[in-house]
């Protein structure tokens, strides 16, 4: 069977051995890491840790209630799959809850998933606290993470809060699955609604501020293709200025703005418009929007 990856076409059992869909039964605690859960997140998570080498595929094991789904990460990654988290759960020290926040409840009060005193449980649902999650799992430590889907291309940035009972090397585990898909920054948990305004939701903002400028480029003349060359290579460009130039948001936008040039007329119709004002108010409302999840 072959598999296509971003290294290519690969023959699966050559390679790496193909992975089954597994029942639970009879197997030790010998993996790494397991998934409750396999989409897009968890998936571009797993495919970090298998490009950066921080755990072999054998090492990681991911549950979905859907033979498609099953079927779909055991061709693409290669690694072993369950039906249900009460399956997956025993094999494990360190679980990464990547379903939706409204199937957390009826996870454990329904599947009969329970974790063992001591396991690492990692959050990425939105807006579910640390108590509620310990409500759940009592004896485990609990970290809750806000990850923004540039994961899928190792450029990701998550914050994320250790829990009570967290110590420096489960903070270290935390970081080194983060980490191998991007930036992953520590905060307090009130603050996690912040991060996901500015981190987890950001990206679609800035997809829309793209889109507008490969609009420009287009009623100028160039084609979308080159429009969206230009642009994409434009914002990873001034990412890395923000990130290794050593200068203020303000210098930068000054060494840009030449008096009497181009870019600073565009600039006094950002202002104009109230452009800065727009994007808090944006972010206002994902705020609003994620605080109001976590009542729920």
């Amino acid at each position: 069977m072959w598999c296509l990856t971003r290294r290519g076409a690969i023959d699966l059992p050559m390679a790496f051995g193909f992975r089954k869909e597994k029942d639970g039964k009879n197997e030790e605690k010998t993996v790494k890491i397991g998934f409750i859960g396999a989409g897009r997140m968890a998936g571009a998570m797993i495919d970090g840790l298998i490009e950066q080498h921080v755990y072999d595929r054998d090492e990681i094991i991911a549950c979905a209630p859907t033979k498609e789904t099953r079927d779909r990460m055991c061709q693409h990654a290669g690694i072993s799959m369950y039906e249900k988290a009460s399956e997956m759960a025993p094999l494990t020290d360190v679980i990464v809850i990547a379903c939706k926040p409204k199937n957390i409840p009826p996870l454990f009060t329904e599947e009969g998933f329970s974790v063992s005193p001591g396991t690492l449980l990692i959050s990425i649902a939105a807006g579910v606290k640390i108590d509620t999650l310990s409500q759940y799992a009592p004896g485990a430590k609990v970290v809750r993470a806000m990850p923004n889907h540039c994961c899928m291309m190792l450029e990701g940035a998550t914050g994320y809060v250790m829990g009570p009972g967290c110590d420096d090397s489960d903070k270290r585990t935390v970081e080194k699955i983060f980490g191998a898909s991007g930036l992953c920054v520590e905060v307090r948990e009130q603050d996690l609604d912040a991060v996901t305004g500015i981190a987890g939701s950001s990206p679609a903002f800035i997809y829309m501020m793209a889109r507008g400028l490969v609009t420009a480029g287009m009623k100028y003349g160039l084609t979308e293709e080159q429009s969206l060359r230009l642009v994409s290579q434009s914002l990873i460009g001034a990412g890395c200025m923000i990130q290794g130039a050593g200068k203020s948001l303000d210098d930068l936008i000054d060494g840009v703005c030449s008096p009497g040039g181009t870019t600073i007329e565009g600039c006094k119709v950002l202002e104009s418009e109230n452009f800065e004002d727009t994007v808090v108010k944006c972010v206002d409302a994902t705020v609003a929007r994620s605080i109001e999840m976590g009542k729920q």
